[in-house]
């Protein structure tokens, strides 16, 4: 990844005046004024897990393995770790949502297995599956948190893998599309907030073309390790089955259960930001390349019914295309957009014959500032930037009609040991949440429509990035501990805080 950006005196000039601006903005919020009431009738804060990263329980009740499952206990982890046990909240789940409760939560996001709910993702329900679920859903409402639910979190049934590899396949959209009636129909009497998927933006880049991901597919030079796969069609080819699943859900949703329910249905992409290098023409143009190869590769269909023209005249034949029904039901699909944010990524004009950085999908964009690593690691290893979120829903908001926005990731990183008392005391962490919430505040200030936001992760859990060696928890989980046992860190209790009804400042002294 390139490190310090090298910037031109014009693009600095810019960057000053923008300063300036910005800084008697946050001095205005930060003087002690912001609090939770500052936000609009109706907006929610939360925060959010996975069920891969943090149930564990992998092999009780009926679950079969996930594509996780299969990548983890082949070694493929930085750590070799695995999420067999994780944070283990499928055995504490009622601690945890009191945990909830005691910290002000308004709403808890986590995801569904659906490995664990239909363990050979179609057929017959896992009654044990259902049960949990349906106990975790009661117990949230019992406490008056809002549950938002991801269907599918980069986790699929190792089933589907091997009988049609999975998402590559159009017979992904059926059983995804049946999957999702089965939780419309079993949860959604309390469940008013559905994401179909998680991130597919990335998931088919890691997983099909780079290889560093499950379902570990990809093709030489541009993945590693890899024992079949075609780095230079599988991502679009699966993001656009992935889309198609999405729509077909929605769709069912809208004519079988949303009038009755009475719920809201949507997905959720990366959304990071970039920055040009220098402020040269095409500088410029290589950031827009990135936001719509990254962006536009998903708002573009669900806004416009199409992918970006960026897109289709570098990719060519290898975009597959939409039929006319196909773009007719994805325009509009969506009641609200998540986006996952952490923070913004240098980018630079690379010539198209530039192929160092083993990656198909970055040959096509032809840009510096992203690697195979960085691709794989994006939320560990960006500088930090909360003007990004500005900027970013400012973009949204202008190129993609101002959709209703929900921020379902927002977090920063620690590393090492994670319960430790550096680790507890979390200063770093607590300006990171503090920054971009007031970053948020301005932006909606500004006219964006944004009805909410989570913190990554309510807890310690199996990082995707690098297993057990990161943490982003507002609370620790000893993982040595039998009973993984939590503690509560300084953001857990700035964010307890923040969200108490009266006008505070949210601030945490350190000692």
């Amino acid at each position: 990844m390139v490190g310090l950006m090298r910037l031109s005196p014009s693009f600095i000039c810019f960057m000053c005046v923008h300063a300036v601006v910005m800084v008697d903005a946050h001095l205005q919020l930060s003087s002690g004024l912001m609090s939770r009431s500052d936000f609009p009738t109706g907006f929610v804060f939360g925060a959010g897990s996975s069920a891969y990263q943090i149930e564990g329980a992998a092999a009780e009740d009926g679950r079969k393995p996930s594509i996780w499952d299969t990548f983890t206990h082949a070694g493929k982890m930085i750590d070799m770790s695995t999420g067999d046990i994780a944070s283990d909240q499928y055995h504490h789940y009622k601690e945890d949502v009191k945990l909830m409760h005691e910290t002000g939560l308004e709403a808890y996001r986590f995801s569904i297995s659906w490995n664990r709910l239909i363990p050979d993702g179609h057929g017959a329900v896992n009654p044990k599956g259902l049960n949990y679920y349906n106990n975790l859903i009661n117990e949230l409402v019992d406490y008056g948190i809002e549950p938002h639910v991801t269907l599918s979190h980069l986790d699929i049934p190792r089933s589907l893998q091997d009988e049609y590899d999975g998402y590559l396949s159009p017979k992904f959209i059926e059983d995804f599309t049946a999957y999702a009636d089965t939780c419309f129909k079993e949860f959604g009497d309390r469940v008013k907030h559905w994401i179909t998927f998680n991130e597919p933006n990335i998931q088919t880049i890691t997983g099909n073309d780079l290889g560093n991901g499950p379902p570990n597919r990809c093709s030489y030079p541009f993945g590693v390790n890899c024992s079949t796969g075609n780095s230079t069609t599988e991502p679009y080819i699966g993001a656009h089955m992935i889309l198609l699943s999405h729509a077909s859900a929605v769709q069912l949703y809208r004519e079988n259960y949303q009038e009755i329910q009475k719920g809201q249905i949507g997905i959720t992409i990366l959304a990071l930001w970039f920055e040009p290098v220098c402020d040269s023409p095409d500088d410029i143009a290589a950031k827009q390349r990135m936001l719509d190869f990254h962006l536009g590769w998903f708002l573009d269909p669900l806004v416009y019914g199409d992918y970006p023209a960026t897109m289709r005249n570098i990719v060519g034949s290898r975009l597959p295309f939409f039929t006319e029904n196909d773009s007719k039901q994805l325009k509009s699909s969506y009641d609200f957009i998540g986006l996952n944010h952490y923070s913004s990524l240098p980018v630079e004009d690379q010539p198209i014959t530039f192929n160092k950085y083993g990656s198909d999908y970055i040959r096509d964009i032809s840009v510096k500032g992203l690697s195979s690593k960085s691709l794989h690691q994006m939320k560990s290893t960006m500088p930090v930037d909360s003007r990004s979120l500005q900027r970013l829903l400012e973009y949204v908001n202008l190129k993609y009609k101002n959709p209703a926005v929900v921020i379902h990731e927002n977090g920063l990183r620690g590393h090492g040991d994670n319960c430790n008392a550096q680790a507890l005391n979390d200063t770093e962490r607590v300006e990171y949440l503090q920054s971009y919430i007031e970053s948020l505040l301005l932006s909606i200030r500004n006219g964006s429509d944004v009805r909410g936001y989570f913190v990554w992760s309510f807890m310690d859990c199996f990082e995707l990035i690098d297993g057990y060696r990161s943490h982003y928890g507002l609370y620790a989980v000893d993982f040595n501990d039998a009973r993984r046992k939590r503690y509560p860190r300084m953001s857990a209790k700035w964010f307890s805080s923040f969200l108490a009804k009266e006008k505070n400042s949210a601030k945490i002294s350190s000692h």
